[in-house]
């Protein structure tokens, strides 16, 4: 797995700052205006009416997760 480091919080700008509780977007840190971007993809993808049911997109982001060995 690829290592990018995290940005403190407070070095990124305000406008491009999302919840982000788990610290899973601060990578983006590097390049900002992509954390928005990433956010509002997550959200999309994860609560916007689908096919799946939100606990199955929960079960295969864990799984890719896994896969990818990831540890967050």
């Amino acid at each position: 797995m690829a290592f990018i480091d995290y940005v403190s919080g407070d070095a990124v700008p305000e406008a491009d700052c999302v919840p982000d509780h788990d610290n899973i977007l601060r990578i983006h840190g590097i390049h900002s205006r992509t954390m928005r971007q990433h956010f509002d993809l997550y959200r999309e993808l994860m609560f916007s009416r689908g096919p799946l049911a939100r606990v199955q997109r929960e079960m295969i982001a864990v799984v890719v997760s896994a896969a990818n060995d990831c540890h967050y």
